[in-house]
Parts: C-alpha cells; sequence; structure tokens
C-alpha cells in the first residue's frame, strides 16, 4: 500500500504545488526558510543541526498545536535537561509563532513535505532518537522513515472526528500498518481510544488527555489597547474569533442591529485566515459599518469606528483578554467544525457558538455539562443570545466564571504525555 501512495505522491504533489504557492504569498508568517520544506537546508543550517543529533524532534502543523508543542518542549527540557530538541512546523504561522516561543536552545524547522526523498534527506540531516508528531498529521513516509531510522515514533494530543474515523475505518487496511508502526499514540478521550483502536487493535493507545487544557495566559499579559480604534470610553467588545466564510457578515449583521440597544457595542474581527482582509472588508463596507483594519494601521487619528478588523496573526489571545464577549468561528453560517474555546475560557470569556463543533466535541459537550459557555442552534438565535447577553453583565462574568473552572479541572494532560513519551525511550 505505501508502494501505491509513493507512486501516486509525486503526481498529486503537481496539483498541490501551485495552492501552496498561492498561501504561501498570500499568508503573513516566516518565510525566510521555506524552502525547508523541500528539504533545502543552507550550508550554515546544516552545520548547527549536527548539534542536535539524537534529539527529540518534535512536529506540529500550525499556530494551534505550535503554542501547545513549545509547553511540553518546556516542561520535558525542565524535567530532562540533558535531551535535544528540534521543533517543525508546516504553516508560515506556526513557524513564526514556534520561532518566537521555543525555549531556548531549541532548533525550529519546517517540516518536509512527506515525499520519500526529501523525508530521508531531513531524517539523516537530524538523526533523531524520537520523533513525536501532534494531533492528525500522520504522514506515512515521515512515519516509516524515521522508524526505520531507529527511531522511537509517537503520536500525542490525537484526536479523531466523526468524519475522520468513518475515512481512517475504510481505509484501515492502508492506515493500520501506518498506526502500529508508532510506539505510542496518546490521545485526548476514550471515545479517541476507541476510533484508533478500531483501525489499529494492536497499537499501543493510551489517553494522555488534551494538553490544550494545560495552556497558560503568560504572567502580566496585556490586553490589545482598543482605544486606538474605538476611542476612549466605556466600551462593550464583542470579538468573533477565527471567523470563516459567511460568518463575518452574519456576526456583522447582528452587530449593526444592536448597536441601537448597545450604544458603547464593538466589533472586533479576527478571521482564521488573515490573507481574506480585503473579502472581509468589503462585506463591512457593503454594511455601511465604519472600521480600520489592523494590518493597515497608519496610526490613523480616526478612532471612533464600530468595528477593528484584526487581519494580522499572533494576537489572538491579546484580542481576547480585551474582550467582554468571545464568538468562537468555524460553528455558525453552516459550518460546523468549530474551533478550540480553551483559551477565552482561559481568559475567563464568556464564549457563544454552534451548537455542534465536531472537531472539538468531547470539549464542547465537557464546558456545556458544566453550564460554561452559551450554543446556538440556529443563526437566527444569535441577535438574541448576544443582547441577553449584553444586557446582563453578571450573566456574562458567571459564565467566564464557570469556564475558567471547568479548564482547571482538565489539567494535566502535559505531565502525562511525557511520563508516556519518557517511558517509550
Amino acid at each position: 500500500m505505501r508502494f501505491i501512495y509513493n507512486f501516486i505522491f509525486p503526481l498529486a504533489f503537481v496539483f498541490f504545488v501551485p495552492g501552496m504557492i498561492v498561501k504561501l504569498i498570500r499568508r503573513p508568517g516566516y518565510k525566510k526558510t521555506f524552502m525547508e520544506r523541500f528539504a533545502v537546508f543552507s550550508a550554515a543550517r546544516k552545520k548547527r543541526l549536527t548539534a542536535f543529533h539524537g534529539a527529540v524532534w518534535v512536529h506540529s502543523v500550525s499556530v494551534g498545536e505550535a503554542v501547545i508543542a513549545t509547553a511540553l518542549i518546556g516542561k520535558w527540557q525542565h524535567a530532562y535537561p540533558e535531551r535535544k530538541f528540534v521543533l517543525s512546523t508546516t504553516t508560515t504561522t506556526g513557524q513564526e509563532l514556534a520561532r518566537k516561543k521555543a525555549p531556548e536552545g531549541v532548533e525550529v524547522i519546517y517540516c518536509p513535505i512527506d515525499f520519500i526523498f526529501f523525508v530521508r534527506r531531513v531524517i539523516r540531516l537530524i538523526q533523531p532518537s524520537m520523533l513525536v508528531i501532534f494531533e492528525t498529521e500522520i504522514w506515512p513516509n515521515m512515519i516509516v522513515e524515521a522508524k526505520k531510522s531507529g527511531a522511537k515514533v509517537a503520536l500525542v494530543n490525537a484526536r479523531m472526528s466523526d468524519r475522520s474515523a468513518r475515512g481512517y475505518y475504510c481505509w484501515r487496511r492502508f492506515f493500520r500498518p501506518v498506526l502500529n508502526k508508532f510506539d505510542l499514540i496518546g490521545v485526548q478521550t476514550r471515545q479517541d481510544l476507541a476510533r484508533f483502536a478500531a483501525v489499529a487493535p494492536d497499537a499501543n493507545i493510551q489517553v494522555t488527555h488534551n494538553m490544550k487544557f494545560d495552556q497558560q495566559v503568560p504572567e502580566g499579559f496585556s490586553p490589545v489597547d482598543l482605544s486606538a480604534y474605538f476611542g476612549a470610553g466605556e466600551h462593550q467588545i464583542l470579538l468573533a474569533a477565527s471567523t470563516h466564510p459567511g460568518e463575518e457578515k452574519l456576526i456583522a449583521s447582528v452587530f449593526s442591529g444592536l448597536r441601537n440597544e448597545f450604544p458603547g457595542l464593538r466589533l472586533v474581527i479576527v478571521p482564521r485566515h488573515a490573507e481574506r482582509g480585503g473579502e472581509i472588508a468589503k462585506i463591512l463596507s457593503e454594511l455601511h459599518l465604519s472600521f480600520r483594519r489592523r494590518s493597515e494601521d497608519d496610526g490613523s487619528e480616526n478612532n471612533d469606528v464600530d468595528v477593528l478588523l484584526a487581519d494580522t496573526t499572533g494576537e489572538m489571545l491579546a484580542f481576547m483578554k480585551a474582550a467582554d464577549l468571545v464568538i468562537m468561528g468555524k460553528s455558525l453560517a453552516g459550518h460546523t467544525e468549530g474551533h478550540n474555546i480553551i483559551e477565552p475560557a482561559l481568559l475567563g470569556k464568556a464564549i457563544v457558538c454552534g451548537s455542534e463543533l465536531r472537531n472539538f466535541r468531547f470539549i464542547l459537550d465537557f464546558f456545556k455539562d458544566n453550564n460554561a459557555l452559551i450554543t446556538i442552534d440556529c443563526d437566527e438565535q444569535l441577535a438574541d443570545v448576544l443582547r441577553e447577553l449584553f444586557s446582563d453583565k453578571k450573566r456574562r462574568e458567571k459564565l467566564g466564571l464557570k469556564a475558567q473552572q471547568a479548564i482547571a479541572v482538565q489539567r494535566g494532560a502535559t505531565d502525562n504525555t511525557i511520563r508516556s513519551l519518557e517511558a517509550i525511550f
């Protein structure tokens, strides 16, 4: 089966490259060493990586995974100072965050595309003692070639959505041998364990829980100063976080209808993909809402707009800190996959989202069981829910407090994961 994969991959890659180039141009982030995705390293980088022979290679995809990957490495490094670490990411935004947040002494690289010759070249360069992959990045060549090199291989913070479970089970003849290569699969929930076990019953699968619950707000962390956009005085800040197409128009329209009832209400939109800023700006103009784009911030004195379009990256937590209420995206306007609701909970914010988060079902159910957020069953309910919450400050604060308390109960996954990883060394 792997032979077929390696036969088809180069052909599929030809169609994949144009989209990758477009994303590289449009998306922000660190791009200087992007050719590392094709296993092209400068002489200086190659020389530096020789000092990391025998390191633990930790791979995360983008910003969300990179945040918890850096936290895992920091704790692991503290407990086992003799360990060396290389951290890789796939996206430019993930690379930028990893370079900013990685603990001292950690080398950050781009992960090679899963073309067998690229993967082999990078493995020979790093010579890892262990490969640790986050969540759902099951790349056959990367896993098999690392295992063949003598490295231990682990999948951590792993999850399997409803849709993925059906796909993995349908193609279990292909995925079973790959999953069996893992020395450890650390999953988030018992449901994830059952789903992985259905595909690979002989694999070493353990429930280590969700490391995202272990995130911490940095000490002295400050919110974004929104007075530069909304002026001085009391404001109620509605944050639309990690939004996707269709959600910006829905939320902005509801916001427009509520402004007369709540004169101090202001909207901040942080799209999941910052390169959609122009598209969202057009929507705001059509709705006759005054706005400024943070990506084009030129020190304008116009500090009395209705909306801030935060089409930048790496600032989400700071915007959440400044918000009174957070709507989590990819859960409205026909989207049901959802995004992680743990970050606003860490900050004690009232959270609103759709009633189905297919990629975060356990987290959603856990918060609902603890009355720690508000879900809406259809888009038409959004206006009434926001009206009720902005009319009742005490209820917003109570929701935020319950969310913070719920997070505290679930902590400990990072320590569990480190113990499990050390056990397979």
